[in-house]
């Protein structure tokens, strides 16, 4: 499978009262998951995966608790003040960040490539999606 190219679209997004910031870069019109596990399914997360070095929180280390559960992989990370997970690292992609849309500022993403993510399949899906948190060379 082909690596990604170099990300043309810094994004910038947070939580819902502004204490965590971040910053990614991404392609123009990215592949953005909708998984129907658990956990995405009822906080409706629309996921954008990209490499670690694609990603900077810009503030709120401060705020941020972490929530893990099943194999302990995935590092769900929310706000402590108002609960909003707007990114997290993936247990599915763990060199990687994974952004919810829904949380980057209005705007920034205007035009994106949506595909459904079966848990019940997640091994080949995984396998699949392996270079979007990889870096390009």
């Amino acid at each position: 499978m082909a690596e990604i190219g170099a990300p043309p679209l810094v994004l910038r997004g947070g939580c819902h009262c502004g204490r965590v910031r971040f910053e990614c870069q991404s392609e123009p019109q990215p592949l953005v998951l909708e998984c129907d596990c658990s956990i995405c399914r009822m906080s409706g997360f629309l996921h954008l995966i990209v490499p670690a070095a694609w990603f900077t929180l810009l503030q709120g280390a401060a705020d941020l608790r972490e929530y893990r559960f099943n194999t302990g992989a995935a590092r769900h990370l929310f706000c402590a003040h108002c609960g909003i997970k707007s990114f997290y690292v993936p247990r599915s992609h763990p060199h990687g960040y994974d952004i919810n849309v829904r949380c980057l500022d209005a705007g920034a993403l205007p035009n994106y490539r949506l595909r459904a993510f079966r848990d019940a399949e997640r091994d080949a899906e995984t396998a699949a999606l392996a270079h979007l948190s990889m870096a390009p060379r």
